[in-house]
C-alpha cells in the first residue's frame, strides 16, 4: 500500500505542476512526439509487471481470461493510445492536421467520420471484419473538422498554462493512464492524477512507465481517499478536474455529500464546485436484440459476445450489459437466453475484487446464491419488468448481474423505434448501448435500421458487438453523449482519446458481422486468450507485418 500523500505534498505537486505548464505550452511539436515516444518505451519496459500486479490484487492469474484482461485492458490499450497520438503529432507537423483512415461522408446533416480500423496499427487484419466511425455534431463541417486544436497543438495559438486534476478509475486499469495522456498530450494540461484505493498498487508502475511525463514537470502521482481528494479538488491553483467514477460521487464533488444540501445547491444553481469539470460515468447498458430469424451460429456467437460484456473484468465495467431487450412474440428468445446461459456456464467464476460487489448482488440479483470465496456467479434475470424490478433499470449495479425484459411490437421495424425510445426514456445512462440486428433487417429495412441509429442518444453504439472495444481501440472518442450538464450529468460531461482530434463529436458507431473468425479474443470463451494478448502486445510494441502470421497463429487456437 502506497501512503496516502498530505496536504503538504500535494501543495508542493502542485507547484511543480503549476511551473511544467508553462513548459508544456511552450514546448515544440519534437519535444511532445520525443516525450510521448519515451513514454511508449517505459510502457513496454512495465507490460509484464503491470500485468502481474493487476492479476495479483483481482486474484485472476489462474485463468488465461484473466491474464490476457489484464494486458488487453492496460499496457496494450495504453501503447495503442501512444502510438496513435505520437502519428497525430507526426501528421501536424508534416500535414498541419490528422489523417484520417478515411473519407468523411455527410449524412442526414452531420458528418460520419470513419476512425476505426486505423492503418498503424495493421487494424484491418488484426480486428478483421470491424469498423467504427464517429459521428459529428450537426454543423461541423469538412473545414472545422479539427476545430482550433492543430492551431493550438502546432502552438500558432498559445494555450493557457493549466494544471488538470484527473480522479482515476478503480477498475480498468488504463483508463486512469490515458485519461492523464489525454489531458496532457491533446489538452495542453499538466496533470495531478489521483490514484483510486482500489488499484492504487498501480501507482508505481505508472510512476516508472511515466518518468519522462514526471522529469518534465507535465505529470505528478498522488495517494489517498476522499479526504485527499477533495482538498486536491478544492485546490485554487488546480484549474480544472476530470472524473471517471460513479454518477454519485461527481454529484458529491460537484454538488455536496449531504443530500438535503445537494438538492438546495441544485434548485439554486450554487455548485459547490466552480471550476470546469469533464467526466465519464456509469450507464445501465442496454442490449437491443432486433427480432429476425438467426441461424444458429449467428445466436451462439451474439450470446457469447453478450457473456464476454457481462464477464469481462468480472464485470466491473461501466458498459458491462445490464439489460437485454427483446421481442415479446420472437420466437427464438428461449433459445437465445439458454445459449447465452451455456456461454456463462463456460466462463469461470471471478473472484469479486470492487469493494461492496457481494452487498451490490444480494441488491440486484433477485435472491440468487451468492456463491463462495468471493466468487459471485454470472446472473441473467430473464423476464423481468421495469414496473416490478425499476432499479435493474435506473441504476448502474456494477456487479454480474443482467437482466432481460420484452417489450411489445409487430415488426422488427417497431420493435426497433420502441427499444429505441425505451433506451433513452426509461434507462439511466448515455456512454453505451448495443443491438443485434439480422442481415436481411440491414439490407431491407437499410432506411429503418439508420434512423434508429440516429435516433439513440448514446455515446458509442455497437452493432453486433459490445461498445466496450471503441474504449480499447482508442481512436474513438469516448464519453457520454453530448448535452450533459452539472444537474442532469448523465454518463458524464466530454470525452477522452480521440486521437484523430475530432471537434464537437456525437457518437461513434462500431459495427461487426453477427458471426466473426476467427474467435474474438475478448470472448470469455476463447480457449487461449493469454497467447494471443502476447502477441498483440508485441504488434503494438513494435509494429511489423513480420508479427502478423503469429498473431493470427495463435488466434486461430481460440
Amino acid at each position: 500500500m502506497n501512503a496516502v500523500t498530505t496536504h503538504q505534498a500535494i501543495d508542493l505537486a502542485i507547484a511543480d505542476l503549476i511551473a511544467g505548464a508553462r513548459s508544456l505550452v511552450s514546448s515544440s511539436l519534437d519535444t511532445r512526439i520525443a516525450t510521448a515516444e519515451a513514454c511508449l518505451e517505459g510502457v513496454i519496459s512495465v507490460a509484464e509487471r503491470w500485468q502481474q500486479a493487476g492479476c495479483e490484487a483481482k486474484r485472476s492469474g489462474d485463468t488465461a481470461v484473466g491474464r490476457a484482461e489484464e494486458l488487453l485492458t492496460g499496457p496494450i490499450a495504453t501503447l495503442r493510445y501512444l502510438r496513435l497520438i505520437i502519428k497525430t503529432l507526426g501528421d501536424l507537423k508534416q500535414y498541419g492536421k490528422p489523417q484520417l483512415p478515411g473519407r468523411p461522408r455527410q449524412v442526414a446533416g452531420q458528418l460520419r467520420v470513419p476512425v476505426f480500423p486505423t492503418p498503424l496499427l495493421f487494424d484491418g487484419l488484426a480486428f478483421r471484419g470491424l469498423k467504427g466511425d464517429t459521428w459529428l455534431e450537426p454543423g461541423v463541417t469538412t473545414e472545422t473538422i479539427f476545430g482550433s486544436a492543430p492551431a493550438r497543438l502546432l502552438r500558432q495559438q498559445t494555450p493557457e498554462a493549466r494544471v488538470e486534476l484527473v480522479l482515476g478509475a478503480g477498475n480498468v486499469s488504463s483508463i486512469a493512464i490515458t485519461d492523464a495522456l489525454t489531458k496532457i498530450f491533446q489538452d495542453d494540461c499538466t496533470v495531478l492524477l489521483k490514484m483510486n484505493p482500489v488499484n492504487e498498487y498501480l501507482g508505481p508502475v505508472f510512476q516508472d512507465a511515466l518518468q519522462p511525463l514526471i522529469q518534465c514537470g507535465w505529470l505528478r502521482i498522488m495517494y489517498g481517499a476522499a479526504a485527499e481528494g477533495t482538498y486536491a479538488t478544492q485546490h485554487p491553483q488546480i484549474g480544472s478536474v476530470h472524473i471517471t467514477g460513479s454518477t454519485d460521487t461527481h454529484e458529491a464533488i460537484v454538488w455536496g455529500c449531504d443530500a438535503a444540501i445537494r438538492q438546495q445547491r441544485k434548485q439554486a444553481g450554487d455548485p459547490l464546485l466552480t471550476k470546469p469539470i469533464s467526466s465519464e460515468l456509469g450507464n445501465v447498458t442496454p442490449w437491443i436484440i432486433v427480432p429476425g430469424n438467426y441461424s444458429a451460429r449467428q445466436l451462439a456467437s451474439q450470446a457469447e459476445s453478450i457473456a464476454a460484456s457481462i464477464t469481462n473484468n468480472a464485470s466491473f465495467n461501466c458498459v458491462a450489459t445490464k439489460m437485454i431487450l427483446t421481442a415479446r412474440n420472437w420466437s427464438q428468445r428461449d433459445r437465445f437466453l439458454g445459449m447465452l446461459r451455456a456461454a456463462l456456464e463456460r466462463t469461470a467464476l471471478r473472484y469479486a475484487y470492487y469493494p461492496g460487489a457481494a452487498d451490490r448482488f444480494a441488491q440486484f440479483s433477485g435472491g440468487s446464491q451468492a456463491g463462495s470465496h468471493g466468487r459471485l456467479p454470472w446472473t441473467v434475470r430473464a423476464g423481468v419488468n421495469i414496473k416490478d424490478d425499476p432499479l435493474l433499470f435506473q441504476r448502474e449495479s456494477f456487479v454480474c448481474v443482467a437482466g432481460e425484459t420484452q417489450l411489445e411490437a409487430d415488426s422488427p421495424s417497431q420493435f426497433l423505434q420502441r427499444a429505441v425510445d425505451f433506451a433513452n426514456q426509461q434507462m439511466t445512462g448515455t456512454l453505451a448501448v448495443e443491438l443485434t440486428v439480422p442481415d436481411d433487417f440491414r439490407r431491407r429495412e437499410s432506411q429503418e435500421f439508420d434512423r434508429g441509429l440516429q435516433g439513440l442518444r448514446y455515446g458509442t453504439i455497437g452493432v453486433n458487438q459490445w461498445a466496450g472495444l471503441s474504449f480499447a481501440w482508442m481512436s474513438p472518442p469516448w464519453g457520454g453523449y453530448p448535452g450533459a450538464t452539472l444537474a442532469d450529468v448523465q454518463s458524464g460531461i466530454g470525452s477522452v482519446h480521440n486521437t484523430y482530434l475530432l471537434q464537437r463529436p456525437q457518437k461513434t458507431v462500431i459495427y461487426a458481422p453477427l458471426c466473426m473468425s476467427p474467435k474474438p479474443i475478448w470472448f470469455s470463451t476463447h480457449r487461449h486468450p493469454d497467447k494471443v494478448a502476447q502477441r498483440l502486445l508485441a504488434l503494438c510494441a513494435k509494429p511489423s507485418a513480420l508479427r502478423l502470421p503469429a498473431l493470427l497463429a495463435a488466434a486461430l487456437t481460440g
